[in-house]
């Protein structure tokens, strides 16, 4: 299975095939415009299963299949974590729990960014207990932000998460510590001097134990398209 998640920065009609080529299975893509401005052509072709999260059309969060993988929203969702959205994934060799991110949540004073995700870990915490999870997307976060946030900062989420053995397929892979990450994310207003990692994937033991590859994209191919380039995981 390739999973993917990118920050397509909007106009994701625009964009598609550019990702597609990288062939997912499933793809996350934060700051995505809403389904019914997407038509399918040779290039992007029509997702086999498809949800969207937001209240702005052109902006939210886009969960599609490109595979025999299906999507369920589970019952235990709460609409308060605007966007961290628990779904029940089967129809493929396994079946899985699959948390697709976007931290941005502007209404929430308690803190709009990795506050969410940690929330979501706190809320979700039963169904993070069990095996085969997959938390993947735009965390906007990193351990070098820590006493911005702090309780809820970024090393604590990843230490809660730990606690579960879920764990970051990049850093794992890399066998780089959080913070210490030679590859970014983000390119802040697309400047190749203002580079952070702040997109992540975190997979259950059992996962992790099947993880063949993660690769982060280029600067010199994606900052045309978008501040973020894409994380692809192959299991």
């Amino acid at each position: 299975m390739r999973i993917i998640t990118w920050n397509c920065n909007m106009a994701f009609r625009k964009k598609a095939p550019l990702i597609l080529a990288n062939k997912p299975d499933i793809l996350i893509v934060p700051e995505c415009e809403h389904p019914s401005k997407l038509q399918p052509t040779l290039e992007f072709p029509k997702p086999n299963d498809t949800l969207w999260f937001g209240d702005n059309q052109n902006k939210g969060l886009g969960i599609f299949s490109f595979s025999n993988y299906r999507f369920q929203v589970l019952p235990s969702h709460n609409p308060e974590l605007q966007k961290i959205i628990p779904i029940s994934v089967t129809g493929g060799e396994h079946d899985f729990t699959l948390f697709a991110i976007w931290a941005h949540n502007p209404k929430d004073k308690e803190g709009r960014y990795i506050e969410q995700v940690w929330k979501a870990i706190h809320y979700y915490g039963d169904q993070l207990t069990n095996t085969s999870a997959i938390l993947i997307g735009d965390f906007n976060s990193n351990t070098i932000w820590d006493k911005q946030h702090k309780e809820r900062s970024h090393t604590n989420v990843v230490k809660l998460l730990a606690a579960k053995d879920i764990h970051s397929c990049y850093h794992h892979y890399y066998k780089k510590e959080q913070g210490k990450e030679l590859q970014p994310t983000l390119y802040m207003y697309r400047h190749q001097d203002k580079a952070y990692h702040i997109d992540y994937c975190f997979v259950s033991k059992d996962l992790l134990d099947k993880l063949q590859s993660v690769e982060v994209g280029e600067f010199e191919l994606w900052n045309q398209y978008s501040d973020h380039v894409p994380v692809i995981v192959t299991l």
